[in-house]
């Protein structure tokens, strides 16, 4: 998995359907495994292909269509929803998106993303529709996440919008930190806070 983002510029692949629930994302009967990797492959397996044969895809679906490409996913709005499996963020990110973006998330789905660095990217429905219209036009449309800023830009036009983050998440993106890693960062304050502490508690 890639880590330390900060900022991501990129085609985008336009999936407009709304209410996308996680057994969609990866359906139930792949969740056996625990390792991280090769979940990709069966994300959206069942819109995708028919029957399940990978040699038999289903010509239109959008992640079957070549002329999308790109490590942002743009999803219509509710995304996520159902069950909580973390699997699906995993299937997302290891299919190769770095971004998701839509007009609203499931809150499990969110932080499940967050968790395994995946930007879930919630912009207002007319923002939405703007970035679908234009790469449907033109699927060589890029647009630009900038995590600092916090801002989301169509560049043909330089339209952007502002998005909210959890702002410990955004740290750990940034830096390429997991929850480990940011209290190994953050050492130093912690066994300086300790030593503090005990001097006070020294009668």
């Amino acid at each position: 998995m890639s880590k330390n983002l900060t900022i991501i510029k990129s085609t985008c692949v336009p999936l407009q359907m709304e209410n996308v629930d996680t057994d969609q994302i990866i359906p139930a009967r792949f969740l056996k495994a625990t390792n991280r990797e090769g979940f990709g492959k069966n994300l959206f397996r069942d819109w995708r292909y028919n029957n399940g044969d990978e040699n038999n895809p289903k010509k239109d679906f959008i992640l079957n269509n070549p002329a999308f490409k790109g490590k942002i996913l743009v999803a219509a709005k509710n995304f996520g929803c159902g069950s909580s499996r973390e699997h699906a963020a995993w299937a997302i990110k290891d299919y190769g998106f770095d971004v998701v973006v839509s007009s609203f998330f499931a809150d499990i789905f969110s932080n499940n993303a967050l968790n395994n660095f995946l930007l879930p990217v919630r912009v207002s429905e007319q923002f939405l529709q703007k970035i679908f219209s234009f790469v449907q036009q033109d699927p060589s449309t890029e647009v630009e996440v900038d995590i600092e800023k916090q801002t989301i830009k169509i560049l043909p036009t330089g339209e952007e919008e502002h998005f909210d983050i959890n702002p410990y998440k955004k740290e750990c993106l940034i830096n390429g930190y997991d929850d480990i890693d940011y209290l190994l960062s953050i050492m130093n304050e912690i066994e300086q806070f300790e030593a503090t502490s005990e001097k006070t508690l020294i009668p």
